[in-house]
């Protein structure tokens, strides 16, 4: 995680079933996307970056471009701003406010 911070996030009974699902698919391993070359560690970070490349939306899009999309989903659905900053490990430059809210 950024700056090795711990970072959890509860998920709800959906996601923890289609996680569920995956496990067959990566080997009951502990990554959910594990490397080919040794799955015993996670992928390469730019492995995201090639697959959208190859979906044909290179020079468009790369992986972190998907948590502005998301960011930008949620708020405009009415999501609460702080827990959407918080899923997204945004740390508050505030920091009075930042150590009275975990």
């Amino acid at each position: 995680m950024k700056k090795n911070r711990e970072h959890r996030i509860p998920l709800t009974d959906e996601t923890i079933s289609i996680l569920g699902n995956l496990k067959p698919i990566t080997g009951h391993r502990e990554y959910l996307f594990p490397s080919d070359r040794d799955p015993k560690k996670h992928c390469n970070s730019q492995t995201a970056n090639m697959a959208l490349k190859r979906m044909g939306f290179a020079n468009r899009l790369v992986s972190h471009g998907l948590r502005s999309l998301a960011s930008a989903t949620l708020n405009e659905q009415g999501f609460e701003s702080d827990l959407i900053e918080m899923a997204l490990a945004h740390v508050d430059k505030n920091q009075v406010r930042s150590a009275y809210n975990h």
